[in-house]
């Protein structure tokens, strides 16, 4: 991915923010009003006020620069907020494109899990949101401070704008000449770097075997090539910064001196001494420090943005990113009844050689729209029964069958067609209401939108966030909260297998009873991971693991059949509200 793969990608989030970039770009309009009006006021003072010796008027028009500073400082405030608008949302894009390669790296047939990945991610995401927000800051600060102070130094007299500009215009040519170079030390010192810390691991992880084949020298040799490779990059990189403190004095320093030696010729053209004074403040106050923060900025927080983002995208290409959703279909099946929805045969699975299986030679078939609800002690195997079954982990032992199809065998992509699993923990991400739920549905219209929030009674939640167009803030949002976003979307998935892992157990009861019973009604078969008693009673089946032997059934036969049922159901409640439910629950 070259350097116009950032760029684009860069310019994408621009573009897609659009509405966030022109209330940024209005509030530093704001704020550059001290630098648009110093020079102007102070010239103002000093011409009618002090040198006129009329000591209030001199004090009125600073005292009118005061309330403009007063606006400006108020304004950076707002300029922060909508910055974080554009930033964030950004920054989840690119984390999902990284963890989606991630995944698919992990899930191949020939792939590997990389255990690295979440910590380049987070370290790699960090770098890019921070770098990506102080360019924007660097870029629109000196866009509006420059622009207003050039607008100030021309309102005051177009010679003067003339002059301070033609240096500054020059400093600017002078460093983004020198860009494309300076992003390409950085490269070469973040790959030399990168290859040092390749090489240094190799060769401490593997020390026991060089010593004993007698090849120090060899590893040493391979070590200090590279330290000498990232040392010399590092030099070319320092030696970037000479070009940058020419850019700054030629475009920075050079107008003052210019305004300076041309001083007198300009009082001999009518030019006051406010005036000049007032042009020497919007070059030292305005322009100078504009193109300071933009050397610095782009030479520093740029460079390192363009290289990290690129190595992203290297690593985890675009094209997976942006690669359409697959259509939502769902997996071919033989003839109807001949394959069941979930069909598990002689599983077993446990966490180490020498560990007690969670499961042993554990056999189960799911039919078309059965409802089955997993109950048994923390760390009976619930969880990892799910995961099983979801084709998230393998087995020591035994296959998983999804509609006739061997979970291990199924392509990723097909699979994520198969099955939904929710999780404990529920992940809502920064956007829109509807673009949360479309995620597993991308082609879900807002009328199936609609449907589905009522359906699992989330409507008063979309009407308190303000609709399906609403911005989410996941950090405002409460866990049942999150989990009920969570569950309507996977109410939304085209998947006929849906697992819930304690997915409901931040709702009411009366709430995760509306959106199990939504989940029941829904064609295909659901599989929860129970921790209240009430979802036991709602379902066909009821599973229970104790790591003993499992045991199926319904409610009243567990009750008769299983000990460990029993004190489950005691621990939950008590005896006359579970009959009272189970009355309720069951029909006749």
């Amino acid at each position: 991915m070259s350097r116009f793969g950032v760029r684009r990608v860069t310019w994408r989030a621009l573009r897609a923010r659009r509405r966030e970039l022109a209330a940024l770009g209005g509030w530093s309009l704001v704020e550059s009003l001290p630098a648009l009006l110093a020079g102007y006021l102070v010239a103002r003072a000093v011409d009618e006020g002090f040198l006129a010796g009329r000591l209030v008027n001199g004090l009125a028009w600073l005292g009118v620069l005061g309330v403009a500073v007063l606006v400006g400082a108020a304004a950076t405030g707002r300029t922060y907020r909508s910055l974080g608008a554009v930033v964030e949302p950004f920054r989840d894009e690119v984390a999902a494109q990284v963890v989606r390669g991630a995944l698919r790296d992990a899930t191949r047939a020939d792939g590997r899990p990389d255990s690295a990945a979440v910590t380049r991610l987070t370290h790699q995401m960090e770098i890019v949101r921070d770098t990506f927000a102080g360019l924007l800051m660097v870029t629109r600060g000196f866009l509006f401070s420059a622009g207003a102070a050039l607008l100030g130094l021309l309102a005051l007299a177009p010679v003067v704008a003339a002059l301070a500009a033609a240096p500054l215009l020059a400093g600017l040519v002078v460093f983004l000449a020198a860009l494309p170079a300076m992003v390409t030390h950085q490269r070469a010192y973040v790959r030399a770097g990168e290859q040092l810390g390749q090489s240094a691991v190799t060769a401490l992880a593997g020390h026991r075997d060089v010593l004993a084949c007698g090849a120090q020298a060899r590893v040493t040799a391979d070590v200090e090539r590279w330290v000498s490779a990232q040392a010399a990059a590092e030099r070319r990189l320092a030696r970037m910064a000479a070009i940058r403190s020419l850019s700054l004095g030629i475009g920075g320093w050079l107008p003052l001196l210019v305004l300076m030696v041309a001083a007198p010729w300009l009082v001999e053209r009518g030019l006051t001494a406010g005036a000049v004074l007032g042009a020497l403040i919007y070059v030292s106050t305005g322009l100078q420090p504009a193109l300071h923060t933009l050397v610095q900025g782009l030479g520093g927080g740029g460079l390192r943005y363009a290289v990290t983002l690129e190595n992203i995208l290297r690593t985890y290409p675009e094209s997976d990113h942006q690669r359409p959703s697959a259509p939502a279909v769902r997996p071919p099946t033989g003839p109807a009844g001949r394959s069941p929805a979930v069909e598990v045969r002689g599983l077993t699975f446990s966490y180490g050689p020498r560990a007690r299986p969670v499961l042993q030679n554990f056999s189960l078939t799911l039919a078309d729209r059965d409802h089955l609800a997993v109950v048994g002690p923390s760390g009976a195997g619930k969880s990892t029964l799910a995961a099983l079954m979801a084709g998230l982990v393998p087995p020591q032992a035994g296959t998983v069958h999804l509609a006739g199809a061997t979970v291990a065998e199924v392509d990723p992509a097909v699979l994520a067609r198969m099955r939904v699993l929710v999780p404990q923990e529920a992940y809502v991400f920064t956007g829109t209401l509807a673009d949360n739920l479309r995620y597993l549905r991308p082609d879900a219209d807002e009328q199936t939108l609609e449907v589905a929030l009522d359906a699992l009674g989330a409507r008063p939640l979309a009407t308190r966030l303000g609709g399906l167009g609403a911005p989410v803030a996941p950090a405002l949002l409460s866990a049942g909260e999150r989990q009920l976003i969570a569950a309507v979307r996977a109410w939304l998935a085209p998947a006929p297998l849906v697992l819930l892992d304690e997915a409901t157990c931040h709702l009411d009861p009366a709430l995760e009873a509306t959106v199990e019973a939504a989940f029941a009604q829904r064609s295909g078969s659901l599989v929860v991971i129970a921790h209240r008693i009430s979802s036991a009673l709602r379902a066909d089946r009821v599973l229970v693991l104790d790591g003993g032997e499992p045991v199926v059934g319904t409610h009243e036969q567990l009750l008769a059949r299983s000990a460990t049922y029993r004190a489950l159901v005691g621990c939950w409640d008590d005896d006359s509200v579970v009959s009272s439910r189970a009355a309720s629950a069951r029909p006749g």
